[in-house]
């Protein structure tokens, strides 16, 4: 899920912005409101369709929406995602892209949070994945009330979360190829020696397998099923690579890619481009409430918000 995985380089924001408001703007120059209505799943999206930019960030990576609170929150590398030095942070961003509290959860002097990456919410808790385990927040009074230490495994680089149909949470590990799987406060691998380095993962529109992004050049979708403890091929896209972040929508898979900036969808056992995005995306998040999706980039310190179609026009896909 980081930008470039060189785990280590990030370039120097940039400070070019094609809309802009009095500090964090809503997006004027976008479609209207009523425009915005009429956008579908097969509509081309560009930077002039965003609906609000959450700017000054540092270093965002992975945007996760709090229905019950209506809140993003948006997890910041603060630097090199490889080195532990204490600085990273989740912010409490508003859905109109105002920051609400930048430095909402930092961790412990015991277990800090150095990079944190994806993040998945259950109950109270927001799971954080970082560079040595993953952190366990309050979600709503941000203190850190647990971490799962996955030291002992020697992790490459843990990156996304999400929970099984099982209720055990799943942990991708970009840098060594596997999928870790929490149960308890318990740590075993799940799956090893993975044919593409997953980066993103979520549950299935059935709820039955767990869908992994691949990281790298290819374009090839695994699916991995905990209940019989297998991997399956799930799905090929047409274009697009390096791909970060993904959530269901619809029974819609949306997928960041960062081989061309863009939001990709796969639907029916097709694939296309649907958002243009204006630099290389990771990984994203949904907001439930306002039908919308909000995309972080590490690189331009900002989370850009675009709209998504408000119902579903066609047999989506069963996975």
């Amino acid at each position: 899920m980081c930008t470039h995985r060189d785990y280590g380089i990030r370039s120097k924001p940039s400070i070019l912005l094609t809309c802009l408001l009095t500090g964090i703007l809503l997006a004027s120059c976008g479609r209207s409101g009523q425009d915005a209505e009429q956008i579908t799943w097969q509509t081309r999206q560009d930077s002039t369709d965003r609906v609000a930019i959450a700017e000054g960030l540092d270093g965002p990576e992975s945007v996760r929406y709090d229905p019950s609170q209506d809140i993003y929150f948006v997890s910041n590398f603060t630097g090199d995602p490889m080195v532990r030095d204490s600085a990273g942070f989740i912010s409490k961003v508003t859905p109109d892209g105002e920051i609400d509290m930048m430095k909402f959860m930092t961790g412990t002097d015991e277990h800090p949070l150095h990079s944190p990456r994806g993040m998945f919410i259950t109950g109270d808790t927001l799971w954080a994945a970082d560079l040595d385990g993953v952190h366990g927040f309050n979600r709503t009074s941000g203190e850190q009330v647990a971490f799962v230490d996955f030291t002992d495994f020697n992790p490459g680089f843990l990156n996304d979360i999400a929970a099984g149909p099982e209720g055990a949470l799943y942990v991708t590990d970009t840098g060594t190829s596997k999928l870790y799987k929490i149960s308890g406060s318990g740590v075993t691998v799940a799956a090893d020696s993975l044919p593409h380095p997953p980066n993103g993962v979520t549950l299935s529109a059935d709820g039955n397998r767990l869908i992994l992004a691949p990281w790298g050049g290819g374009t090839e979708f695994h699916a991995w099923n905990p209940v019989e403890g297998n991997l399956e091929k799930a799905a090929t896209l047409d274009e697009g690579g390096n791909f970060d972040g993904i959530e269901i929508v619809d029974g819609r898979w949306v997928i960041t890619s960062q081989a061309d900036s863009s939001l990709h969808v796969f639907s029916d056992g097709k694939s296309w481009q649907f958002i243009h995005t204006t630099g290389a995306p990771a990984d994203l998040g949904i907001d439930t409430k306002r039908n919308r999706v909000a995309v972080p980039y590490v690189d331009r310190n900002e989370v850009d918000i675009w709209p998504l179609p408000k119902e579903s026009e066609e047999e989506a896909s069963g996975y």
